[in-house]
């Protein structure tokens, strides 16, 4: 427990001092979110012993093994879907995560539409946004982004911000700063972005959710 412990109150640490010194001081410190998918449950137990509520799950499934005893005993836990949704696990996803980062395309948002209502334990999502257009990434493309943004409109999805996966080849700075001027002229407020490895950088566009994994649970067993 001793590692996360002090894993997380580092990063709670650097996440505060980057974000005074960004230009988006004025609002919200980010949120940490713990990427949690493939821990061990130990390193999930220890996690929740040092005081952490926010994680993220790439398989619904899995999630829903691993997180519904655990929901019972500690119901202040929110949880965030950060992989690739398929449509067959949407009614479910919608059930038992709080935020969705990864809309990212429309028959995703048609099936999404007909199972979400107000109700639903799901009260925001983020469109995912392929910055790189990689042709081996999810996400929507920049050229197709407006089309797509206008499309879930009309489906009255509460869509609150992007996310993006920046190409690992690449200054991820480049596609922080795509996303941020995307957000702004969208007016979305909720920016998905930063890991591990950039999320200090991710910090200085107005990151409002930070999805780490190794700097908080530590290498894989």
């Amino acid at each position: 427990m001793d590692d996360i412990f002090a894993n997380r109150h580092n990063l709670l640490k650097t996440i505060e001092k980057c974000h005074e010194e960004s230009f988006y001081s004025s609002k919200s410190l980010p949120k940490l979110v713990a990427i949690s998918k493939q821990q061990p449950d130990y390193k999930i137990k220890n996690a929740l012993k040092a005081g952490h509520r926010v994680f993220g799950e790439n398989k619904v499934q899995d999630a829903i093994k691993r997180w519904s005893s655990l929901l019972d005993i500690n119901v202040d836990i929110e949880l965030h879907y950060i992989g690739h949704l398929q449509t067959n696990k949407v009614k479910k996803a919608l059930n038992f995560f709080d935020v969705i980062h990864t809309l990212d395309r429309k028959n995703l948002a048609v099936e999404v539409s007909k199972y979400w209502t107000s109700s639903s334990k799901t009260k925001s999502f983020m469109i995912q946004v392929n910055t790189g257009d990689e042709q081996n990434k999810s996400g929507v493309s920049l050229k197709e982004f407006e089309e797509f943004f206008k499309f879930v409109n009309t489906l009255k999805i509460p869509i609150t911000g992007l996310m993006c996966l920046p190409p690992v080849d690449e200054e991820p700075s480049i596609h922080f700063c795509i996303l941020r001027e995307l957000a702004n002229k969208f007016k979305l407020n909720d920016l998905s972005m930063g890991m591990s490895l950039d999320y200090e950088k991710a910090i200085k566009f107005g990151s409002t959710y930070l999805r780490i994994g190794t700097s908080f649970f530590g290498k894989r067993d």
